[in-house]
Formats: C-alpha cells, sequence, structure tokens
C-alpha cells in the first residue's frame, strides 16, 4: 500500500497510488468484509470499468493484482473469482454468456426483435450486460447453436425464421 494514506472507497485520481492499486485495495476490503466470499465472482473488468469509471486496462490490473495478493485467481474465458486456484467456485444457475443468451431468446420470443433483423451487436451488448467481448460472442455463439440468429459475416447476427427456433424453449 505504498505507506500512504488515501481514502479508502473513494479513488484518489490525483495521488500517487496507481488506479489499479486504489481498486484492487477496495475489492480486498469487500473481501475482508465478507461481501465477496471464497469461490465467489471478483467484478469482471467491464463492471470495474463501468463502477469505477477507469480504463479496460486499469481494469485488467486490478485482477492481476488480486492473483498476485493471493486473493484471486483467474480461469481463462469464466473470470476471476475470490480464493486461491482449485477453490471451489460459488454454484451459479447458468453461466453468464447463458444468462444473456436467455435473455435475447425471451426478447425473440415476445417479438422484441423480429425475424430477419439485427439482434444487439457486440459493443451494444458488452455495454448492456457490463461483460467482455468474449462473453458477447460466447452467448451468440449459444443463440446460433440453438437455432435462434444466423451471422451474416460483416453484416450482423439476425432473428431466424420462427420455424427455426428452438422447439422447447423453456431451455
Amino acid at each position: 500500500m505504498y505507506g500512504l494514506v488515501y481514502n479508502p472507497g473513494v479513488l484518489d485520481r490525483e495521488g500517487p497510488v496507481p488506479l489499479y492499486k486504489q481498486v484492487a485495495d477496495m475489492v480486498r476490503d469487500q473481501i475482508e468484509r465478507g461481501e465477496l466470499k471464497a469461490g465467489d465472482p471478483v467484478p469482471s473488468e467491464a463492471t470495474l470499468e463501468k463502477d469505477y469509471e477507469i480504463a479496460r486496462t486499469t481494469a485488467r490490473r486490478v485482477a492481476r493484482e488480486l492473483r498476485e495478493m493471493g486473493l484471486a485467481y483467474t480461469v481463462q474465458g469464466e473470470g476471476t473469482f475470490v480464493g486461491r486456484p482449485g477453490t471451489p467456485r460459488s454454484p451459479a444457475k447458468l453461466p453468464l454468456y447463458q444468462k444473456i443468451a436467455e435473455e435475447v431468446a425471451q426478447r425473440i420470443q415476445r417479438g422484441e426483435i423480429a425475424p430477419n433483423r439485427a439482434i444487439p451487436g457486440e459493443k451494444v451488448m458488452m455495454r448492456q450486460y457490463g461483460v467482455a467481448k468474449v462473453t458477447v460472442r460466447q452467448a451468440v455463439a449459444h443463440l446460433r447453436e440453438q437455432g435462434w440468429v444466423f451471422t451474416v459475416p460483416y453484416r450482423g447476427t439476425y432473428v431466424t425464421s420462427p420455424e427455426k427456433w428452438p422447439i422447447n424453449q423453456g431451455s
């Protein structure tokens, strides 16, 4: 902590302590207070970026700092979690990309996005759900595998005609 005093909870953008260290200290405090427990996901880069108004590279350094402190570990493509590598993760009902895909599928079913119309683009969904591009791409791939959408290279991803939608729409 550099031995310097700063107000935890408020970022000192002009001071000597790097922003990533300040944010990592705030997340560490959440862990110490029990707000984040072993196996819980650490806020995503996109969430940190939005909540603390920091750059994506700064948010990435937060995760690295937490790993170096021994407070978190990262699973490629899934996120950063509280604890040491091998700590069992908190049971999640569905992976985040599946939750996003399910929400988009529900919008299609309700007629909010009509057949042959584009679903929201990557950047829109990244902002809307506070997730990384890879998570959005997993969600779109999941929708494609289920038959909800098709992708036209360099044009976008569009809703398929209703007869191609999954028969068991409850899953």
